[in-house]
C-alpha cells in the first residue's frame, strides 16, 4: 500500500452520464479552464478547488470511459492518466471514480479495474436522491469493505449533496489494496451487488413509460421531429434581436471612430478591418447559444442519447451513426460547432466522415446570398395555390445540401478499408431536470471556445483581405471601383478565366474571395464591385436590380449551385484542422468541396443554357 498523502491533484473519472461533469462543476465552479491535450483533439478539463486548510487542489475531470481497454482517443487519455503514462500529465495523487448509483451492475465493473491498478482512489456513489426514490438500498460501509477503498454519497446536482465528498477529500488517502483472488470481474460485481445493494427494479417505471413513446419507431420519430423543429426555429428566431444589436454595436462603434479619426489607412484599418472583422465573428454567438443551449438542455434531460438511437439505423444506411445527427443540425446554424459536436462520436472513421459533409449542411451564413438570389430571379409566386415559388426554391438548396451530405458519406463508405459496422452501444441514462448551473457553465465554455478558435482566424483574415482589396490605390482620375485595380480585383480577373466556364463574371469572382472568411461578405464585396452605399435593405435592393438586369439566369442557378457545395470559410477549414490534427484530410475534404461546387455549377449553368434557349 502507499504512503498516505493529503491529496493536491485529483482525478474524476467514471462511464458516461455518471454525473461526473456535475460534481466537477460543483468543486470547480467558474475556475476552471477547458483546453486541447496537445496533438489529440480531446478535451482537457482542468478546475481548482480550495480544500479547508486553504491547500488549492488541481481537479481534473477525465473523459468518459467504460473500461481501461480504449477504443476511443478519450478512452485512450482516461486509462493513460490513471496508468501515470500520460506525457503531458502527471499522475493525480487521488481518482474519484463517480457511479450512477442507480446503475452499479455496469458501473461497478469499470470500479473494479481501477482498482486493480493499486492506485489511491475512493468511490463517489452519486445521484443517490435518485436511488432512494426508486427504492434503492445500498449498504454504503460493507461496499467500501468489500471493495477496499473508501465509498461516499453524492448528489452532484446541489451543493449539500457532496459534502461527504468534500470531508473526505480532505483527508490523507493511500493506494487501493484490493483483493486479486475473488474471481472474474463479472462474478465480483454480482457478489458485490448481491451483498450490499438491494435494488427493487433494474429501471424506473417513469423511464419505462417515457421509453415506451419517446423510443417508438413511429411515435418517436414525430416527437423528435417536432424538437428538432422547435430548435430549428429557435435558432433563427430568437436570434434575430441579439444578432441585430450586434451589427448595431459594431455599426455604431465603427461610426464612433470614424467620428474621431481622419479618413486614413488607419482608419480604414481599424472600421473595415479589426471592428468589422470581431463584429463578423460575434453577429453569429447568438445562434450558436441558443443551439448550444437546446443540445445542453436535451443532454441534460437524458433525452440525446436517445435521439441518437432512433436515428441511428437510418443513418447507418449513408455510412453515419445515430451520433453524427445533433453535430449535423448544429451545422445548419454553423458549421464550427458543428464539427466541433463531433467529438461526442467514438468511432474515429464515423466522426470523419461526420466532419467531412458538416460543412454541406446550409449553414445561416449562406442565407444573404440566397436571398439576394432567388428575390433577383425567382417571380414571387404560388405554386398549387399553397406554396410559395421562392420558398420552394430555398427548400429545394436546403434540401440539396442534405442529399449531398448522405450522398458523400455513402461513398466515403466505399472506400473504407474495412466494410465491418461498428454497433451504436448507448447506455440511456435516467431522466432528470437539467441543472442551470452545469447549463451556464457549458454555454460559458462554449463562448470561450468559440471566440479563442474562430475568433483569431476570422480577425487575421478580415485584416489580411481589407488589404488585398485597399492596396494598391487607384491612380489619380480614376472614376471606376477601386477595388478593380487592387490586388483583389487583380485576383478576380485572373480568377475569371478559371470560373467563365461555370458563367462567372470578374465581379463574381472578386466577390468569392472575402466570401472565403465569411459568406455574408460576398453581397458587401458585389455592393463594392458595384459602388453601391446606403443602409443594407438599400444595398440589397439595388444589388437585386443590378444582377438582374446584367446577368443572366443560368450564372445566378450557378452561383447558387456553388453556395451549396463550396467550403463555407476558411475558418471551418481551420476548425477541420484542428479537429482532425490532420492537413492531408483538411486539404482533401476542402479540395473535394470545391469540385463538387464546380461540378455542380457546371452541370446547372449548362442545363440552365439549354432551358434559356443558349442566352447567357
Amino acid at each position: 500500500m502507499n504512503e498516505a498523502v493529503l491529496p493536491r491533484k485529483i482525478a474524476l473519472v467514471g462511464n458516461p452520464n455518471c454525473g461526473k461533469t456535475a460534481l466537477f462543476n460543483r468543486l470547480t465552479g467558474s475556475r476552471q479552464k477547458v483546453a486541447n491535450y496537445p496533438g489529440v483533439t480531446v478535451e482537457r478539463k482542468e478546475g481548482l478547488y480550495l480544500a479547508s486548510d486553504g491547500r488549492s487542489v488541481q481537479v481534473l475531470d477525465l473523459p468518459g470511459a467504460y473500461s481501461l481497454n480504449a477504443t476511443s482517443l478519450d478512452e485512450q487519455v482516461t486509462r493513460d492518466i490513471c496508468l501515470g503514462n500520460h506525457p503531458d500529465e502527471t499522475r493525480p495523487d487521488l481518482m474519484v471514480c463517480v457511479v450512477d448509483a442507480t446503475n452499479l451492475r455496469l458501473h461497478l465493473r469499470f470500479v473494479l479495474e481501477l482498482i486493480a491498478t493499486g492506485r489511491p482512489m475512493l468511490l463517489a456513489l452519486n445521484m443517490m436522491d435518485q436511488a432512494r426514490r426508486r427504492g434503492v438500498q445500498i449498504d454504503v460501509e460493507g461496499l467500501a469493505a468489500g471493495l477496499g477503498i473508501p465509498v461516499v454519497e453524492t448528489v452532484a446536482l446541489n451543493r449539500r449533496g457532496i459534502a461527504s465528498l468534500l470531508a473526505r477529500i480532505d483527508q490523507p488517502v493511500g493506494g487501493a489494496a484490493p483483493e486479486q483472488d475473488a474471481g472474474s470481474v463479472h462474478e465480483r460485481v454480482n457478489a458485490l451487488l448481491a451483498t450490499h445493494v438491494r435494488q427493487p427494479a433494474a429501471t424506473s417505471p417513469v423511464d419505462d413509460r417515457l421509453d415506451a413513446i419517446l423510443l417508438h419507431p413511429i411515435l418517436g420519430l414525430l416527437m423528435l421531429a417536432g424538437v428538432m423543429f422547435v430548435m430549428f426555429q429557435a435558432v433563427y428566431a430568437w436570434a434575430e434581436p441579439f444578432m441585430g444589436g450586434i451589427e448595431w454595436l459594431t455599426e455604431m462603434t465603427g461610426a464612433g471612430v470614424s467620428a474621431v479619426l481622419p479618413e486614413s489607412l488607419l482608419q480604414s484599418l481599424l472600421v473595415d478591418g479589426i471592428i468589422a472583422g470581431v463584429g463578423g465573428v460575434l453577429v453569429f454567438l447568438p445562434q450558436i447559444l441558443i443551439l448550444f443551449l437546446f443540445i445542453l438542455i436535451l443532454e441534460e434531460s437524458g433525452y440525446l442519447t436517445r435521439a441518437a438511437f432512433l436515428l441511428d439505423r437510418l443513418m447507418v444506411g449513408a455510412g453515419l451513426t445515430g451520433r453524427s445527427f445533433i453535430p449535423l443540425l448544429s451545422s445548419f446554424a454553423c458549421a464550427i460547432p458543428g464539427i466541433m459536436a463531433t467529438r461526442s462520436i467514438q468511432d474515429p472513421r464515423d466522426r470523419l466522415a461526420t466532419i467531412v459533409v458538416a460543412p454541406l449542411m446550409t449553414c445561416s451564413a449562406r442565407l444573404p446570398v440566397y436571398a439576394l438570389l432567388i428575390g433577383a430571379f425567382v417571380p414571387q409566386r404560388e405554386v398549387a395555390g399553397l406554396f410559395n415559388l421562392q420558398g420552394l426554391t430555398l427548400f429545394t438548396l436546403y434540401f440539396a445540401g442534405i442529399f449531398s451530405a448522405l450522398a458523400v458519406a455513402w461513398v466515403l463508405k466505399l472506400f473504407r478499408r474495412s466494410s465491418e459496422e461498428h454497433a451504436l452501444m448507448l447506455e440511456l441514462p435516467t431522466y432528470r431536470m437539467p441543472d442551470p448551473l452545469n447549463v451556464l457553465i457549458g454555454l460559458w465554455e462554449r463562448v470561450r471556445i468559440f471566440i479563442r478558435r474562430v475568433g483569431g482566424i476570422i480577425l487575421t483574415l478580415t485584416i489580411l483581405l481589407w488589404f488585398l482589396a485597399s492596396f494598391p490605390a487607384p491612380p489619380a482620375g480614376y472614376t471606376g471601383a477601386a477595388i478593380d485595380v487592387s490586388y483583389a480585383g487583380q485576383i478576380g480577373h485572373a480568377l475569371q478565366t478559371i470560373f467563365a466556364p461555370i458563367g462567372f463574371n470578374w465581379q463574381i469572382c472578386i466577390a468569392l474571395v472575402p466570401g472565403l472568411a465569411a459568406r455574408e461578405v460576398a453581397v458587401s464585396a458585389l455592393a463594392t464591385v458595384y459602388a453601391m452605399s446606403g443602409s443594407e435593405d438599400v444595398i440589397t435592393a439595388q444589388l437585386s436590380s443590378v444582377i438582374a438586369s446584367q446577368w443572366s439566369l443560368a450564372t445566378a442557378f450557378s452561383l447558387l449551385a456553388w453556395y451549396v457545395f463550396a467550403p463555407q470559410c476558411l475558418s471551418t477549414v481551420a476548425v477541420i484542422r484542428r479537429e482532425t490534427n490532420s492537413w492531408a484530410v483538411t486539404l482533401g475534404t476542402t479540395l473535394l468541396l470545391f469540385v463538387l461546387a464546380y461540378v455542380a455549377a457546371f452541370a446547372t449553368y449548362r442545363i440552365a443554357l439549354g432551358f434559356s434557349g443558349g442566352l447567357s
